[in-house]
């Protein structure tokens, strides 16, 4: 399975299918509050499927994604070239009262089990969620709090899920301004950690154990000027 960050949440996983994870789209709705959001457009990418966690501009631009793919954005099992099961869970720590809903996605692409939590906002999994996932070979987590989880508690869901590779996203970088770094995230997991040069990397290559899992941090995209 390879895979190539775009920046924020949004990922391309390419394998005998291609899967697109919460592509961003035009940025100008928070441009007016002060916020930078300067990651290069999503462009000239084929999916089979585009999975959207939530309706936020920053995961939802499904236009963005050329083809005819199938669109998922809601909890449930749902067949579609892959199967993929959407497991309900809230963007913020308050039952989703401040920023609502938010689909953890979980699915087996290539022989590896994936889940990708979007913007997982809860303190902890509840057990109903955690009995949902089942096991996880590659965890795209978000670390960067504010809206989502930062680095303790994403390091408790590490811990509790126990994948075997697992994907930093969401998180501050020379393209946004806010969000927190992933500093803390990976000063505390106790798993070695692998700096990529490039926002592209092959899975299986990377993979450790449920014991010791890789944390890989891909190079997000260069900002735009």
């Amino acid at each position: 399975m390879d895979i190539r960050w775009y920046g924020q949440s949004a990922f391309l996983l390419t394998g005998e299918k291609s899967v697109f994870v919460d592509p961003f789209g035009d940025p100008a709705s928070v441009a007016s509050h002060g916020l930078e959001f300067r990651y290069p457009p999503i462009e000239g990418v084929r999916a089979d499927l585009v999975l959207v966690t939530h309706e936020h501009f920053d995961h939802n631009a499904v236009d963005a994604i050329s083809g005819e793919p199938t669109v998922l954005r809601a909890p449930g099992t749902h067949e579609s070239p892959i199967e993929i099961v959407g497991i309900a869970s809230e963007h913020d720590a308050v039952a989703g009262t401040q920023r609502g809903p938010n689909t953890i996605f979980r699915f087996t692409f290539d022989g590896l089990r994936v889940a990708h939590f979007g913007d997982f906002g809860q303190t902890a999994l509840r057990p109903e969620q955690r009995s949902a996932l089942g096991e996880v070979d590659v965890l795209f987590l978000p670390v960067g709090g504010g809206p989502t989880i930062g680095g303790a508690e994403a390091v408790a869901v590490v811990h509790e899920v126990r994948p075997r590779l697992v994907v930093p996203m969401h998180y501050r970088t020379d393209a946004i301004n806010f969000l927190e770094p992933p500093d803390d995230f990976l000063a505390t997991p106790g798993a070695p950690v692998t700096r990529l040069a490039t926002s592209e990397a092959n899975a299986e290559g990377l993979l450790g154990t449920t014991s010791e899992p890789t944390i890989a941090l891909l190079s997000p995209p260069p900002p735009q000027a």
